[in-house]
């Protein structure tokens, strides 16, 4: 009879146990949900997470705008958008003059110029070479960026750096006689005599 008593009294506490565990299970699961949840919304407002077909469209997207643009070079430092984008007026309606700058938000020299006709562009492209603040600016089709197409420049030598190969420098090793008499001299250069000396 003892015996019955414990083993309902341990069946009981496994069940007590098992049910704690059930409960501890669910409140994990809710609070993982809540995570995906959070952080879903997150990547929804940070842009991070694109389906293929959103990025396709969103690259479809940029090459159309880019259609419309148009790069312009040597834009003098002083230069507004404004007046950028009033020496373009004539080729067409300008939707948007952008004028890159550095981290320190001075100018880098060029500027984009979007329309809101793709016939705008030509226009534009007869513009090379005119003067917009006493510069003469180069004006080309702006070129739509390949995401991972970026290609390897190799640095050009300085000859005032001296050689700085890819290997690290390895001295010549030492050649011994063929006839064991120890180690062959390398050759010297003849030194010159000095008046000084």
């Amino acid at each position: 009879m003892e015996d019955d008593v414990e083993m309902a009294a341990a069946d009981n506490r496994a069940a007590v146990e098992m049910d704690e565990m059930k409960k501890r299970l669910k409140e994990m699961e809710d609070e993982s949900a809540a995570l995906l949840e959070m952080q879903a919304k997150v990547e929804k407002e940070m842009g991070s997470v694109q389906d293929p077909a959103a990025a396709a469209a969103t690259q479809a997207n940029r090459e159309e705008v880019d259609g419309r643009s148009v790069f312009v070079g040597n834009v003098d430092y002083s230069c507004t958008p404004e007046e950028v984008q009033q020496h373009f007026q004539a080729c067409g309606t300008v939707n948007r003059v952008t004028i890159r700058t550095n981290k320190f938000g001075q100018p880098k020299g060029y500027a984009y110029v979007e329309f809101l006709e793709a016939e705008a562009v030509q226009e534009a492209l007869l513009l090379n070479e005119s003067e917009l603040h006493g510069r003469q600016i180069k004006v080309s089709a702006k070129r739509t960026n390949v995401p991972g197409m970026k290609q390897f420049r190799a640095r050009r030598p300085n000859p005032y750096m001296g050689f700085r190969g890819q290997t690290p420098f390895m001295p010549a090793p030492y050649f011994y006689s063929p006839y064991g008499y120890g180690k062959v001299p390398r050759a010297r250069a003849p030194m010159r005599y000095s008046p000084y000396f």
